[in-house]
């Protein structure tokens, strides 16, 4: 088998294509991932630092706007028509009664409603995450069918937001006996949030149960 012999024209041209792949696996060996790539690393981790730098800048620079807000929200809570008037429990509950009273005093139309009983219950215990109390009563009412269902409809529709529970409808069998037109007996838990003090916390976690 005959030897492959290159003329010197191509010999040469073998020889720079030999020596550019030479330089180019050179630069790969000893430059390239030696020098260049860590630098173009530290070039990216440059720019990630540059970037979360500016974020935190323009957080930093929005904090007063932030807080401001924060402000008129606070003071927005402490006025809002959704919360009972008084901030305290105690107060709130017998704001509750009262405004169940004159809610019934308001809704006889269509047939008789009374208030048999109202009393404050002991404030239910807040969720846990939750930044505001509640004030809650027991009441009993006696009415015709008419006249409760506007009561419970002004009480769970108007303001300040308010929650019917453990709701309990029934007739008394000896009152029906002699009277088939007789009333029905009602109880049920009535409670509402409590107004937030305007220069209190807003954050749920200083303590559950209490205003923010």
């Amino acid at each position: 088998m005959r030897a492959l012999t290159l003329k010197p024209r191509e010999s040469r041209i073998a020889a720079i294509v030999l020596l550019l792949l030479a330089v180019v696996l050179a630069y790969f060996v000893l430059v390239h991932w030696w020098l260049v790539a860590p630098l173009n690393r530290i070039d990216d981790e440059m720019a990630q630092l540059r970037d979360t730098h500016s974020r935190y800048a323009a957080a930093i620079a929005e904090q007063p706007a932030l807080q401001q807000r924060l402000a008129a929200l606070g003071a927005g809570q402490a006025t809002s028509d959704a919360f009972l008037a008084a901030a305290d429990p105690n107060n709130a509950a017998a704001d509750l009664m009262q405004q169940v009273v004159d809610v019934v005093a308001r809704s006889t139309q269509g047939g008789r409603c009374v208030v048999s009983q109202k009393m404050p219950l002991p404030p239910p215990p807040a969720p846990a995450g939750e930044p505001y109390r509640k004030a809650a009563v027991s009441i009993s009412l006696s009415c015709d069918i008419e006249p409760l269902a506007a009561v419970l409809q002004a009480l769970e529709q108007g303001t300040p937001y308010l929650f019917v529970d453990d709701l309990s409808v029934y007739r008394n069998p000896v009152a029906a006996q002699h009277d088939q037109s007789a009333p029905l007996e009602v109880q049920f838990s009535l409670s509402g949030y409590v107004r937030p003090s305007a220069n209190a916390p807003a954050n749920p976690s200083d303590g559950a149960g209490e205003a923010p």
